[in-house]
């Protein structure tokens, strides 16, 4: 029986490429017989084929009105076709290549279970990018994250004393692609304010966050009363981020059980 050569690589590229890729992503690039491209921004395209001049943009699969299940699949069926050839594919996406991602976990799993060796390679994502130019220690509370619409239709329990950080808030409930860089669904947006609510403070101040993707630009970094977020600014790419409104009740049994004797520290929103 031939031996396949064909291989399939997943990596990120990160929010600001190429300042944010890392040199294993970049040597993935360059030795592929083949790479698809699904970035967001010209630069970001440009550089990838100036290391692989192989380079296919994903891209084209999107149309306006076109349901997303069938572009992910139509993506997919294209990433495959070329690994069938024996070719050594590389599958370039912006951020981190696992989150927020179907495709490209699609394919990895169709290629494992084809007999083909897969990988995936870490990026930076958005979520890296917020906590970095917010401040924020992950370890400190914890956290939890969700895909915006997830979210809320699977009624995921809040905890106020934990960092939570929603996905896509800009297009909740919305299965397909349009062009528009707004939010494309506003009701979504009042739907996961009113969730909000259920355990928030009307007052309590919430962050919508955009990482710039280029080194010259900034970041979108919009501070809002919660009561107040339908009313924000919210393009479609963003992020919500809900700091920590409450302290988290100590359990006094288990901290004497492992030796404790000095509370931890608060998270920083409510330190003081």
């Amino acid at each position: 029986m031939k031996q396949r050569r064909g291989a399939l690589w997943a990596v990120g590229i990160g929010i600001r490429a190429p300042s944010q890729a890392t040199l294993e992503a970049s040597e993935r690039i360059k030795r592929s017989d083949m790479v698809f491209s699904l970035v967001a921004d010209p630069l970001a395209e440009y550089w990838i084929r100036s290391l692989n001049p192989t380079t296919e943009s994903l891209a084209h699969f999107y149309a306006r009105g076109k349901a997303r299940r069938q572009t992910y699949r139509e993506m997919v069926e294209r990433i495959m076709d070329a690994v069938r050839r024996d070719l050594r594919v590389c599958v370039v996406a912006y951020g981190h290549p696992g989150i927020v991602a179907y495709p490209l976990h699609e394919a990895l799993r169709r290629a494992h279970a084809e007999g083909f060796p897969a990988e995936m390679l870490p990026g930076v994502s958005a979520e890296n990018c917020l906590f970095a130019e917010l401040g924020i220690d992950p370890a400190v509370a914890g956290w939890h994250c969700y895909e915006a619409t997830e979210f809320l239709v699977h009624r995921r329990t809040m905890d106020p004393s934990s960092n939570l950080v929603l996905w896509q808030v800009g297009g909740i409930a919305v299965s397909d692609s349009r062009t528009e860089t707004q939010a494309w669904n506003r009701d979504g947006i009042v739907a996961l304010t009113e969730r909000l609510l259920e355990a928030y403070r009307p007052q309590h101040e919430v962050v919508v966050y955009e990482a710039a993707s280029l080194p010259v630009c900034r970041s979108t970094v919009e501070r809002v009363a919660l009561q107040r977020l339908p009313d924000a600014p919210i393009r479609v790419m963003a992020t919500l981020y809900v700091p920590p409104m409450t302290r988290a009740s100590l359990d006094e049994t288990m901290m004497r059980r492992l030796g404790i004797t000095q509370k931890p520290r608060a998270p920083a929103a409510l330190a003081g």
